[in-house]
């Protein structure tokens, strides 16, 4: 039945008179620099409501398949969209972190209060040895986040040393008493989280100094290079981006891989709908996708002031938290920020991981905030019941860009025009893998009108073509626990060969893949 409704509905759409325009688009292959890092797909998993604990860490006692408390049909679910990289253990609550509590036999482990996320009492029952077992079996590598808000420089050190060090050392003694003999060679290391907020309020200049004293103090183990990630930008804060920036970088990278940049999408207060994940009008959907693709300005922004500090573009910036952040659902504890997942939140997803493929010379890495029952989650659940979100089937189209080749792709967009404001309709990344296979993803975030596009692939041998497609009959469509499939892959065959011509049907409100061989 669902794939009947899916074909009239495209049917009705490939046919109803005045709701289509069309445009030419150019895949150009002779003009590819750059390479879209995997890490651009990786996630964000904080301490917060019930993404670690009832998440990914559950009840001995709850019904499904476990190692330890680890819950594995989440795990298999990621596996399957290859998360390259998984943040952790936050977001402000990073700040608040003391990670000796979180190791060692679990019943003497300290509770501590979660002060960001409603005052709830954790028993650290979820620590180092705990994320770090997840990675591996996500196969993904950790990007660890350490306490510089009430934390101490020994602290951190002494953090990277027990993760890292396989000599002699108190820490490598500690860690292996706790179980694990060799080290996990952790690389990713953030200083520091939202400096300029819940991690300290620090201005950019203090917070400058405290990451060269910190800084320092994280060493390089045999075998094991640390990649260094400062505290970043809010949005448009500029001025952080250019102090940071100034004050670290000094004829070359110094001692900084990346700078960590949030920026949340929220919907626009005033209009019927606000704030839900699930009832909005077409008002709040297009302020939401004025929003969101302001991503991509702000991106410019920032690598402007970078590039006047690292024109070789060396370091990158790492996007560390992004998604849209609606109001929590009703009846949930409003500070765990749980909040469900339409279409339109598929579609922003979609359409910012273009924005950061088409500027992956600069954007190397960045995690979508949360993977589990957090915000733009691609993950909910219930009990032992387990939905994947329409999120979730975005990054499993994408996941064909993982380290392939960018090609730039040019073209005009149509306008999607609403009382009077427009956006441009389309966006669209593509990438060429190392087989040869060109991947073309496409979003059209209009609503209402499908866009014929006729493609010129120049320098790509191709003979066939073959589609995906996400998308559903209402922007608010959903997949709930007693309705998992409503927003769901299907095949896509609204794309054909004519002549050396790739001719696209874009159906309205939809995120397309297309394969050439």
């Amino acid at each position: 039945m669902k794939k009947f409704l899916f074909i009239s509905l495209f049917l009705t759409l490939t046919v109803s008179a005045g709701s289509q325009t069309s445009i030419a688009m150019v895949v150009d292959a002779s003009a590819a620099e750059h390479t879209i890092s995997r890490h651009i797909y990786g996630h964000f998993s904080e301490h917060l409501g019930r993404c670690i604990y009832d998440g990914y860490w559950v009840d001995p006692a709850l019904p499904v398949p476990k190692h330890d408390r680890i819950r594995l049909d989440i795990v298999e679910a990621l596996k399957k969209i290859k998360i390259p990289n998984l943040r952790w253990p936050g977001g402000c609550f990073a700040d608040e972190y003391h990670w000796r509590d979180g190791i060692g036999p679990r019943d003497q482990r300290p509770t501590m209060i979660n002060t960001n996320w409603g005052n709830i009492t954790e028993d650290n029952s979820f620590g180092t040895h705990e994320f770090l077992t997840l990675c591996e079996l996500l196969g993904a590598e950790p990007f660890i986040v350490g306490n510089l808000g009430s934390g101490s420089v020994e602290e951190m050190s002494k953090w990277v040393e027990y993760m890292n060090y396989d000599g002699i050392s108190p820490m490598t003694n500690m860690r292996k008493q706790n179980g694990r003999e060799k080290p996990w060679h952790v690389t990713f290391f953030g200083v520091g989280n939202e400096n300029w907020g819940c991690g300290g309020n620090m201005t950019p200049e203090y917070y400058v100094t405290q990451y060269r004293q910190y800084a320092t103090f994280l060493k390089n183990y045999p075998g094991t290079a640390l990649r260094k990630i400062a505290c970043g930008p809010s949005g448009g804060d500029y001025n952080w981006t250019n102090m940071v920036m100034s004050g670290l970088v000094r004829g070359g990278r110094g001692n900084l891989w990346g700078l960590d940049f949030h920026y949340y999408t929220r919907p626009p207060r005033g209009s019927a709908g606000q704030g839900s994940a699930t009832n909005f009008t077409e008002a709040t959907y297009f302020g939401t996708m004025r929003n969101a693709l302001r991503i991509e300005q702000l991106i410019k922004g920032h690598d402007s002031i970078m590039t006047k500090y690292d024109p070789q573009k060396r370091i990158a910036l790492v996007v560390g938290e992004w998604g849209i952040w609606c109001d929590p659902e009703p009846r949930t504890n409003p500070r765990f920020l749980y909040q469900q997942n339409s279409l339109r939140d598929a579609l922003i997803a979609g359409s910012t991981l273009n924005i950061f493929n088409n500027h992956c010379d600069r954007v190397k890495m960045a995690q979508l905030a949360q993977t589990v029952n957090v915000l733009q989650a691609v993950i909910l659940t219930e009990g032992p019941k387990m939905i994947l979100t329409p999120t979730y089937h975005v990054f499993d189209l994408y996941k064909v860009h993982h380290d392939s080749k960018m090609l730039p792709v040019k073209f005009t967009s149509p306008d999607y025009v609403f009382e009077n404001q427009t956006l441009p309709a389309l966006n669209a990344s593509a990438s060429q893998d190392s087989t040869g296979a060109v991947h073309l993803t496409i979003v059209n975030i209009d609503p209402n009108k499908n866009v014929n596009i006729s493609i010129t692939l120049n320098q790509i041998k191709w003979t066939t073509v073959s589609g995906q497609i996400l998308t559903s009959a209402n922007l608010t469509d959903h997949n709930t626990f007693e309705k998992p499939n409503t927003v769901v892959i299907e095949k896509f065959n609204g794309a054909r060969k004519q002549g050396d011509m790739l001719d696209v049907l874009m159906p309205a409100k939809s995120v397309v893949m297309l394969e050439l061989k």
